[in-house]
């Protein structure tokens, strides 16, 4: 039975993101919300820390990079393993900042894409590449059954040729994890993920784009002409199981949308206790002990805001502890995600309006939060694909069925 308390082996380490958070990513916050497209640099440091911790054990799962699906244990029993540490983890370093911690060298999506699906061989060739994730095209957005780029059997290797846009971290990565479709006739069946090394010729990275949010992190469009990528460098297995359709692919959602999720959570939790100080400075207390509707109206708006925080932050766990015990969640982590990423960007804004002036201002970070948020409600999947997929999860229909 899952337990949502803070697991006891991992305090230590939370308390140690937390104090990263405050220290490091808190105080370079605005700097490199600033100066958008300039690198972190501060960020090495930590990332040597991260990895540090990682090897050594006492940082199971740190970063977006430990995410790891296992079996549960044959006894019975219960784990708490990188998911949960991952998730845990995230929402403390969102608590600081969400561009940077997006922006930390080898723990972006694309490594959570290859710790999920990856052969134990390439987990040992890819380890310490800092990988960025390639999904999203011009004419295909949430829908990723749509991919157009194509991947071309020659001997060993694949020929990869397409458009990618809004690739995180594609600028500043070692190599992206890339979608692209073996055959277009045999549709979603037919889509893997291969790891393409930013050097390989014929992938350019075309542009940085300007951004709303998360303006630390740089996001790139990335073009692959005739890109030809060893064989081996395919995550997964090369068959095409219609029956299994895309799953092995997907599996990478599995994985990373609770850690978005955990982002979202992260960062309103940044957003709430800020706007609790300063509602306090005013005068205004919540009252745990009335009810709602005996309380001055930003008292019974932040109630109101806490609740639906703590719905995300237990969805979240969940879905992480499920996928630590080999357990199926895709109706979880779509769930987790779909509530996590509306209530984040709902939360900071409406902390900016219950601030006033000082919400809108920059005297304070409340109005960056509610910019940074908005991204965590679109990218690993909007909030209608989110919708639309727990939906067919609960009716038992397929996506051809429910569109």
């Amino acid at each position: 039975m899952i337990n949502l308390e803070t697991p006891r082996k991992f305090r230590a380490f939370i308390n140690q993101a937390h104090q990263v958070a405050a220290e490091m990513l808190r105080p370079n916050s605005r700097e490199y919300d600033l100066a958008e497209h300039a690198y972190p640099k501060e960020l090495d440091m930590l990332a040597a820390m991260v990895d540090g911790l990682g090897a050594s054990g006492t940082g199971t799962g740190a970063g977006a990079s430990g995410v790891r699906r296992t079996e549960a244990d044959v006894d019975g029993g219960v784990k708490n393993g990188s998911n949960l540490s991952s998730a845990l983890s995230i929402m403390e370093m969102c608590w600081g900042d969400v561009g940077l911690l997006l922006s930390m060298p080898r723990q972006g999506l694309g490594n959570s894409a290859i710790a999920s699906v990856a052969s134990d061989e390439q987990l040992k060739r890819f380890e310490g590449v800092w990988a960025g994730m390639a999904i999203t095209e011009p004419g295909c957005g949430s829908d990723s059954a749509s991919i157009q780029t194509t991947a071309r059997l020659d001997g060993d290797h694949y020929v990869i040729n397409g458009e990618k846009i809004f690739v995180t971290a594609g600028g500043r990565c070692d190599a992206v994890v890339v979608w692209a479709t073996l055959d277009k006739s045999l549709g979603r069946a037919a889509i893997k993920s291969f790891v393409v090394f930013k050097d390989t010729p014929g992938l350019t990275v075309e542009r940085l784009e300007h951004k709303l949010g998360i303006r630390s992190s740089d996001t790139a469009t990335i073009r692959l002409e005739d890109c030809r990528v060893p064989a081996e460098n395919l995550l997964g297995t090369p068959e095409v199981d219609a029956d299994k359709g895309f799953s092995g692919v997907m599996q990478t959602f599995d994985n990373t949308r609770p850690l978005v999720a955990a982002m979202a959570v992260g960062c309103a939790r940044a957003a709430l206790e800020l706007t609790h100080d300063l509602l306090a400075e005013a005068g205004v207390e919540p009252d745990y002990d009335r009810p709602v509707h005996r309380q001055p109206a930003a008292a019974a708006s932040y109630l109101q805001m806490e609740a639906d925080w703590e719905a995300a932050y237990l969805l979240t766990l969940q879905a992480a502890w499920m996928a630590d015990n080999g357990r199926p969640n895709s109706l979880q982590a779509s769930m987790a995600k779909a509530k996590a990423g509306r209530i984040g960007n709902d939360i900071t804004l409406r902390c900016v309006e219950l601030a006033g002036s000082l919400g809108y201002s920059e005297h304070h970070l409340l109005e960056k939060w509610s910019r940074d948020s908005k991204i965590l409600d679109i990218f690993e999947g909007t909030q209608q694909i989110q919708q639309l997929i727990i939906a067919r999860r609960l009716l038992g229909k397929t996506s051809a069925e429910l569109k």
